[in-house]
């Protein structure tokens, strides 16, 4: 430790509860101690909690988010020579999103690196469900990543450990002192990895609702336009959108289940819900690489796309040279798939008013889809196929979900059938594209 460096932590601190801004050079310091153990846990953990009661100014969001990203990683993809887009969820329940729109974005023309991470608890992680895929390679060095960008125009990777230093350090901290759901901190962590990664833009689609990291949908607004207003105060180029996640985005929740739907979106089957937010996300990232690019042009490349197949071809391009065996994704018996499949059937008729998103999460979580420990183990075959969206209308003994597990796990039949709420009228419809920022 270093008294000097406890000194300027302990300013740090006062200042901040008292309202007092730091300078960005400050900022940068007090990261830097840290990360070089000049200051203790106690002393950081002191100023990351008065910052999530008093929060930071947008001058000084970017001055943090910067300062994680110094003294890492980070990777240029000047040298392939391609603008190169990136996206981020907040994540969901059946969140295939990313699944669809690098490999859709991809074939139209545009390179998409994206740096994925795993899930812990609802939340399912984008690398979890990779793994679905036999021989797919999730660990690449930098210059895997370029020949894969320039190759085939996409990738989709682990996030590395040497990338922001600063927010990895204070990461492990906030989820042990209560302030991983301040909103400068997550708009700081998660730009500041979209930063290191070295993307010329990125596209931002932060859920709401009750299966979402922030269910409130003016809190969720709020981090969408602090995102973007810290990552264009950083040099990149960004747009946000806000979707809905009141019930699980498409029918799939699982590893296996959510790529082999992401494949049939790819293949253009409408998945309600999915596919629109797919189809709008993809859109925004044409226009953000091409900004005269007109709305309507957008979408017609996209749909255009969809409906010849190419976006699939490019994930199964992509997915062989980044390791995946020639037969992994081949139909039937490539991707896992489970011992055991439980229906489950409604006790009542009328329309579907609801369908809890955090009860489907739970139900694949017992059936093994998930994890509640970091690092515990997963069954990708395992997970819920929904039979029905909010309003379908269903009578007594057709089916809502079927549960997919192994032999030996007991299904939670009764947790899944109450997730979905039944009412005499039809409810109103709600958006899935809530806004676009």
């Amino acid at each position: 430790m270093n008294a000097d460096a406890s000194a300027r932590a302990i300013d740090a601190v006062v200042r901040t509860r008292m309202g007092s801004a730091l300078a960005a050079d400050e900022i940068e310091r007090l990261v830097a101690d840290f990360v070089a153990g000049r200051i203790p846990d106690y002393q950081m953990s002191a100023w990351l909690a008065t910052v999530a009661c008093r929060g930071l100014s947008r001058a000084e969001t970017v001055a943090l988010t910067r300062a994680y990203v110094t003294g890492g990683e980070t990777l240029d993809f000047a040298r392939t020579g391609r603008l190169v887009l990136d996206k981020h969820s907040t994540g969901g329940v059946g969140d295939t999103v990313s699944l669809v729109v690098v490999p859709l974005v991809a074939a139209c023309g545009v390179a998409v690196a994206k740096m994925s991470g795993r899930g812990l608890g609802l939340t399912g992680g984008t690398i979890d469900k990779m793994e679905s895929i036999r021989g797919l390679r999730l660990e690449l060095d930098a210059d895997e990543i370029y020949r894969l960008v320039d190759q085939v125009g996409m990738v989709i990777t682990g996030q590395s450990a040497r990338l922001t230093p600063g927010d990895k350090v204070t990461y492990a901290l906030r989820d042990v002192t209560g302030t991983v759901d301040s909103l400068p901190l997550i708009a700081a962590s998660i730009v500041s990895k979209k930063i290191a990664v070295g993307a010329h833009g990125v596209l931002f689609d932060v859920k709401t609702g009750a299966g979402a990291l922030l269910p409130d949908q003016d809190r969720a607004l709020d981090l969408a336009r602090l995102m973007v207003e810290v990552a264009t105060g950083a040099g990149l180029r960004c747009r946000a959108v806000l979707t809905d996640m009141s019930q699980p985005l498409g029918y799939a929740v699982g590893n296996a289940l959510e790529v082999s739907e992401a494949l049939d979106v790819l293949r253009g089957r409408e998945v309600p819900g999915l596919t629109e937010v797919c189809r709008t996300i993809a859109a925004l990232m044409l226009r953000g690489a091409e900004p005269d690019l007109a709305p309507e042009a957008a979408e017609r490349k996209v749909n255009a796309v969809l409906a010849s197949g190419e976006g699939y071809e490019r994930f199964l391009r992509w997915a062989v040279a980044q390791g995946a065996e020639p037969d992994a994704l081949a139909e039937p018996g490539g991707l896992p798939t489970a011992d055991c499949r439980e229906q489950v059937v409604a006790d009542r008729e009328g329309y579907l008013e609801d369908i809890d998103p955090r009860a489907i999460g739970t139900a694949a979580i017992r059936v093994g889809a998930g994890r509640l420990v970091k690092g515990g183990p997963l069954d990708h075959s395992a997970g819920v196929v929904l039979r029905h969206r909010v309003g379908d209308h269903v009578s007594i003994g057709e089916p809502l979900a079927v549960i997919h597990h192994r032999h030996g796990v007991e299904p939670p039949v009764d947790l899944v059938r109450d997730a979905f709420r039944v009412s005499e009228s039809a409810p109103p419809g709600r958006p899935v594209v809530l806004q676009v920022i």
